[in-house]
């Protein structure tokens, strides 16, 4: 039987999908070209000014600021969800590993907007965190968690772990235990295992969680916007601000535009420096 016939029925809604998310990209840039018209929701004609705009240094804070939370936050990802990775797939009890997976994936079935609540109720100046610590007498005063890149920073964490910790996982679960018990049998501490075998071996899935993490909290809106409160702005938010308040949908677009270009742009310089780390080990 010939499966082509079956191939293209099961491909056809890939292919739709595709298909509307370029006619709506082609959309977006022609809106991008477009003149902005005030008190008027219609654009005008043809231009570049849109683009030649992004240079200015309002503009250009914001995209700078924006990678370096998207960096922050998938570095600070890596760091806290290696050891959750590790742990759920080396652990030998089921009742751990449940624990761990329900902590981990449990960030899923939460709206983005409930947990972005959910940490301001945590960092606010009389939220969780400051509470205690007042009362053990460690501060004096509330510390300002909100409104800064660190609260941002965090709460982005908290969104992108369960990617983050799944594709970890996954890289450790393929590595052949042999290479540790050799290098154990060969004189090596459990600290230089993990240095000089686990985590080059894993090297795959820490890529792979870093480029997905970054590109996963670029397009990030309800928490810088909350968390945030206007004063750590990322792209999206800048575009809800210019598309809704000031209703200048060209400039919006052509931001969009930009930021796409520049998330490709930073995920293939990553990717190119990456390279030679997922091709450490044994082969």
């Amino acid at each position: 039987m010939n499966p082509q016939p079956f191939l293209r029925a099961f491909t056809a809604p890939a292919w739709l999908c595709a298909f509307s998310f370029l006619a709506a990209m082609v959309a977006v840039l022609q809106f991008s070209l477009r003149a902005y018209v005030p008190g008027s929701l219609d654009p005008g004609g043809f231009t570049f000014a849109n683009f030649i705009d992004l240079l200015k240094p309002l503009y250009a804070r914001v995209f700078f600021d924006t990678v370096v939370i998207c960096f922050l936050t998938a570095v600070s990802t890596l760091i806290v969800g290696y050891p959750l990775a590790y742990a759920l797939v080396r652990t030998q009890s089921a009742a751990i590993k449940s624990i761990l997976l329900v902590i981990v994936v449990t960030p899923l079935f939460l709206g983005e907007v409930v947990r972005t609540y959910s940490w301001i109720i945590v960092l606010g100046n009389n939220g969780f965190i400051n509470s205690i610590l007042l009362n053990l007498g460690i501060i004096r005063q509330p510390v300002q968690f909100m409104f800064t890149t660190f609260g941002v920073v965090v709460a982005l964490v908290h969104v992108t772990m369960p990617v983050m910790v799944i594709m970890l996982a996954a890289g450790l679960s393929h590595i052949d235990r042999d290479y540790q018990r050799a290098a154990e049998s060969l004189g090596a501490g459990p600290i230089r295992v993990f240095l000089t075998v686990t985590l080059p071996l894993s090297m795959p899935g820490v890529v792979a969680g870093v480029t997905t993490a970054f590109a996963w909290t670029f397009s990030a809106f309800a928490t810088p916007q909350l968390i945030g409160g206007g004063r750590v702005n990322m792209i999206s938010n800048l575009v809800y601000q210019l598309g809704f308040a000031s209703f200048n949908f060209p400039f919006a677009a052509s931001l969009c535009v930009a930021g796409l270009a520049l998330t490709i742009v930073v995920l293939s310089g990553l990717r190119l420096a990456s390279r030679r780390l997922e091709n450490i080990g044994p082969h």
